[in-house]
């Protein structure tokens, strides 16, 4: 991916959502020639000269310092992620041509990490990669997302899932939510790791295959995505509302761990041992890790 446009583009987008009003600014002149602040308006509220502002938005970021970042991120009224996303930027622009970011993450993960999935009984669990696959799963995981696995496709993709799949509009109830946070999330990851080509593939496949995907990718908008709440609408055992935690592998670099929970006492934690039960019967952990197992128990 292109650094230098990738600033660009994310610091034209997030100044022009802002107004004068908005900002604290004094509108001056007259007619305004582009929405939102101007270069300048910026530049004043970051305490910075109108040129060196102007080469930071033009993708020159090579020696800012983050004292100057933050002072941007400020001006611009940036949320967590976005002051987060443009630090990574930073990072890659400081990177030059010497050197890569680090290694992107594999498909493989230590026994261990397996070993903790399957320990988790009664919630869904899956630990997933920097390009949105899900790499590995607990049993009741696997049978959450068995809807990602009726193709012969390994690993399942979130991204291909919600945006190629037409069964992803019956499986998220707001369909519309979850494009978003899938992309705001993907956005965020491909600034931490621009040289990962698995990803930037992913991206560009997308991109061409997708009018929804290329329309939000085109926002600019990042997200950071450790605790909430999630629907899902599954065939087998219907309505599920679930919390979700997410935690990062320190040592499984660029993985996740993803553990979903319900309220205790609810219609989702009954829905949730049907769907231990209906997974065990339908052998969709085995399915999910081997395609060629379909063909002796098919999902009906």
């Amino acid at each position: 991916m292109d650094n230098r446009n990738e600033v660009r583009e994310f610091l034209v987008s997030r100044r022009a959502r802002i107004s004068p009003e908005q900002a604290g600014v004094e509108p001056t002149g007259g007619r305004r020639r582009v929405p939102g602040l101007r270069r300048d308006e910026v530049a004043r509220l970051a305490g910075l000269s109108v040129d060196y502002y102007t080469r930071i938005e033009r993708g020159n970021l090579t020696g800012v310092s983050d004292s100057v970042l933050d002072a941007v991120s400020r001006a611009l009224n940036l949320d967590r992620a976005e002051r987060d996303h443009l630090h990574d930027l930073a990072r890659t622009a400081n990177l030059g041509g010497r050197t890569r970011s680090p290694k992107p993450a594999t498909h493989s993960l230590r026994p261990a990490t397996q070993n903790l999935l399957d320990s988790i009984t009664g919630a869904a669990a899956f630990v997933g990669n920097n390009r949105m696959d899900l790499v590995a799963a607990n049993d009741l995981g696997f049978a959450l997302y068995s809807e990602m696995y009726r193709t012969s496709a390994r690993p399942a993709n979130h991204s291909r899932f919600i945006f190629l799949d037409p069964r992803a509009h019956d499986f998220y109830p707001d369909w519309d939510r979850a494009a978003n946070v899938n992309v705001q999330i993907l956005r965020r990851d491909a600034g931490r790791s621009p040289f990962d080509k698995g990803l930037s593939d992913l991206v560009g496949e997308l991109s061409v295959r997708s009018e929804e995907f290329r329309t939000l990718w085109g926002a600019h908008d990042v997200r950071r995505h450790y605790s909430g709440a999630k629907q899902f609408r599954h065939p087998a055992v219907g309505s599920l509302e679930l919390t979700y935690h997410v935690m990062e592998l320190e040592d499984d670099p660029g993985h996740t761990l993803t553990v979903y929970t319900p309220a205790p006492g609810s219609s989702s934690e009954e829905a949730l041992r049907l769907l231990a039960t209906w997974a065990a019967t339908e052998h969709i952990a085995e399915i999910a890790r081997d395609p060629q197992a379909r063909q002796n128990v098919p999902i009906e």
